[in-house]
């Protein structure tokens, strides 16, 4: 009878073992799983994060741009002012030619 006992206790470590070493196994695997997923969620932060920097340095583009814009619209009205004194001018200039010319005669 002993020897039924110490094959069926045999038979229960090797069964035992052999749990052990799938739940190893299984553990193992569930940890490589965690840090495959640890490793994609620091790259979406990485990418997250350069398109947030990509976006601050736009935005500072897009302000520049419309600061220029203000800026040429203000040259354009100045230049439109500018371009009415000439032609005021040249209307005169065409008026006093004439008046010049009558009293040459």
């Amino acid at each position: 009878m002993a020897s039924a006992s110490s094959t069926s206790a045999r038979s229960l470590f090797v069964e035992s073992k052999m749990r052990l070493a799938d739940r190893v196994q299984v553990n193992v695997n569930n940890i490589a799983s965690l840090a495959r997923q640890i490793q994609r969620g620091s790259k979406s932060s990485e990418i997250l994060m350069h398109s947030a920097k990509n976006f601050a340095q736009q935005e500072h583009s897009l302000d520049t741009a419309e600061a220029s814009l203000k800026k040429i619209a203000l040259i354009t009205t100045h230049l439109e002012y500018q371009m009415d004194s000439i032609q005021r001018g040249s209307v005169i200039l065409e008026e006093v030619t004439e008046q010049v010319r009558a009293m040459q005669r």
